[in-house]
């Protein structure tokens, strides 16, 4: 939460300052994230119209800085863009988060942890098609416009378990079903919203974005990578991480 909101302050500090002389050619990109807006029933989409409501002290973070990047545009001028960005994934994602935490429990045969019923619902992006949103919205984006990129590709959290485990049963050549008897429910995180889901209309609009990945296509790239690179894995996995894990992840 510091970094969140101290950290995007002094970056906006610093660019005011080595700015001060002139603005021309400049451009501060604000990389925010869905969780800003809240939480979503059964239907609709966040769109950049979303009243911000976060409702756990992360996401209120995460909606502070934003609002301070805004604050600064107004108050000093600075130029500003925001990107508000879905779930990502993709290779060299560190494995406290849902896909890289799986894969690396289906190798060594351990628990799948779950939250609560396994319902809860994010909008996946593959990390390279969230690279080339950055990019493209800082270069072509409106001066002091935000723009919500999604994947159009909405997932409840134990069907895309499920899916992971089918292509690391063929990866790993077990039997099929095999990784999915290691799925196991455990107690829910306070604060957690149950669903997000990302209207990237405006981008796909007004600057030609679409993600380029489809999700199959893009988990078993990631799956890949980590098979690659078990070293990395088991070298980022141990020490410190193992308290978080127990902490965390704990029935």
């Amino acid at each position: 939460m510091y970094t969140n909101v101290i950290g995007t302050v002094n970056l906006l500090n610093a660019a005011k300052e080595l700015w001060k002389d002139s603005y021309e050619g400049k451009r501060f990109h604000h990389v925010s994230t869905d969780e800003v807006y809240g939480a979503l029933g059964d239907t609709g989409f966040f769109t950049e119209e979303t009243a911000y409501d976060p409702h756990s002290p992360y996401s209120a973070s995460k909606a502070s800085s934003d609002h301070f990047v805004y604050a600064y545009a107004d108050t000093y001028g600075l130029p500003v863009v925001l990107t508000n960005c879905s779930n990502n994934y993709g290779p060299n994602h560190f494995p406290e988060k849902l896909i890289p935490l799986m894969i690396h429990n289906i190798i060594n045969n351990k628990p799948l942890p779950v939250y609560g019923d396994g319902k809860y619902t994010r909008d996946w992006l593959y990390v390279i098609d969230h690279a080339r949103a950055i990019d493209l919205v800082f270069h072509e984006g409106r001066q002091g416009e935000k723009y919500n990129v999604g994947g159009f590709n909405e997932w409840k959290n134990i069907d895309l378990v499920k899916l992971l485990c089918k292509q690391m049963d063929e990866k790993l050549g077990r039997e099929a079903g095999t990784s999915e008897q290691l799925i196991t429910f455990v107690k829910d995180r306070p604060g957690h919203d149950l669903r997000y889901a990302i209207d990237a209309t405006k981008i796909n609009k007004e600057l030609g974005w679409s993600p380029s990945v489809t999700f199959e296509e893009g988990l078993s790239k990631t799956i890949d990578w980590f098979l690659s690179n078990k070293e990395w894995l088991e070298n980022v996995t141990s020490g410190d991480y193992q308290k978080y894990y127990d902490k965390q992840y704990a029935e």
